[in-house]
């Protein structure tokens, strides 16, 4: 089969959507499938990848701003990752050829719009690309927080799914939340699998030891931005909770980009400065080794749509604590991960509870590696070929 993925976040990015489109294209060319990926890449010609549109930097943001126009090919279905500039255009591009087209819908706008400037700014363009016809008070709706933006985000969502065959939710609770949008666009949910673990090379010493943390002290690790929409002020004080009975605990915040000025500042005021590691990104091969190095994985976000990061902790054998209802079921098998109340007592109450008690421990570990192992890449796979079949056929008829 023919596939053109389309995404505005470009594969060296460190976050869940180039993780996601990462693995999809990985499986579908292992499995013969020819694809191929258009997203941002090099300006220079000579140094762009098949498929790759030139692009520059955007200041203060580790994304790539590129050339929205997607190069003319033979291809059977379309499937696009995101609502930026590239994703857009793909949409139009499918129109005009009448191709089919997969969406999976990776981000939560309407959360995420009250963080970044950027979303309110990309739902503006691509309004206009779509024939919304949004005039000056519509585009000052989207500028302000408040019900307006919410009901011009809630009226382009509608458009976005209008222009798709099907729409896939990495999460039932995805699922769920877009399904007033939906009209008779079907929706189907499909989570992206985690790869299985590289193999160990002693990881948990040789971490410990580059943080200068104890071999036996407690270690709790979060994975991915520390930005506010992810709730970092909650988990940092479930974790001053969580000192008061373990005060040999650490917590490893791996993914921190711009904002670990105001999260030192909190870690000062709840008094656990000295024992929270405030780490850059590293590239997702060396992502495993924290999860070895980890005793329990805490996951304050109630804004992702799917949480990858929760799938590969648990594929590592690690524990996960959350507060998102919404992705407590894990895909696969259809158990529950450990959930707390989205405070800071009582999400400390949880954390500390998989620390000390080493039979929830256990059984936690057991269901999360029980689930990483169903969920596998054979699976998605055969249920994403066999959706494009099923809508490559409608399309034809």
């Amino acid at each position: 089969m023919r596939i053109a993925h389309v995404s505005d976040s470009h594969l060296a990015n460190i976050e869940g959507v180039a993780t996601s489109v990462g693995t999809t294209v990985g499986l579908q060319r292992a499995a013969g499938h020819q694809v191929t990926l258009h997203s941002p890449g090099p300006l220079s010609r000579r140094r762009r990848r098949p498929g790759e549109l030139p692009s520059v930097p955007v200041p203060t943001r580790p994304y790539r701003l590129a050339l929205p126009r997607l190069p003319n090919a033979p291809v059977d279905v379309v499937h696009v990752h995101t609502t930026g500039p590239v994703g857009i255009a793909g949409l139009r591009y499918a129109a005009a050829r009448s191709l089919p087209v997969v969406f999976t819908w990776h981000t939560d706008l309407i959360a995420y719009a009250a963080h970044y400037p950027e979303v309110p700014l990309g739902a503006a363009y691509a309004g206009l690309r779509l024939g919304l016809g949004w005039r000056a008070r519509a585009l000052r709706e989207l500028a302000r927080p408040g019900p307006g933006r919410d009901e011009r985000l809630f009226e382009l969502g509608r458009c976005l799914l209008a222009h798709m065959s099907v729409l896939l939710a990495p999460s039932a609770k995805t699922a769920e939340a877009m399904a007033p949008m939906a009209g008779g666009t079907p929706i189907v949910t499909l989570p992206t699998p985690v790869a299985a673990p590289l193999p160990d090379a002693d990881d948990r010493r040789r971490i410990r030891s580059h943080l200068d943390i104890p071999p036996h002290a407690p270690m709790l690790l979060a994975v991915g931005r520390a930005s506010p929409e992810k709730d970092p002020e909650l988990l940092l004080g479930a974790f001053a909770q969580v000192r008061r009975t373990l005060p040999s605990a650490r917590l490893v915040l791996l993914g921190v980009r711009g904002n670990g000025t105001a999260l030192r500042r909190t870690a000062r005021r709840l008094g656990v400065d000295d024992a929270s590691h405030l780490l850059q990104p590293v590239p997702r091969e060396r992502v495993g080794a924290y999860y070895r190095a980890a005793d329990v994985l805490a996951f304050a976000s109630s804004t992702d749509t799917q949480g990858l990061v929760l799938g590969e902790a648990e594929a590592y054998g690690l524990p996960v604590a959350m507060v998102d209802d919404g992705l407590a079921t894990r895909p696969g098998t259809g158990s529950r991960r450990p959930l707390a109340v989205g405070t800071s007592a009582e999400f400390g109450a949880l954390l500390g509870r998989l620390l000390s008690d080493e039979t929830l421990r256990a059984r936690v570990v057991a269901e999360g590696r029980a689930a990483a192992t169903a969920w596998n890449g054979e699976r998605y796979l055969a249920e994403l070929t066999g959706l494009y079949a099923t809508i490559t056929r409608r399309s034809a008829g």
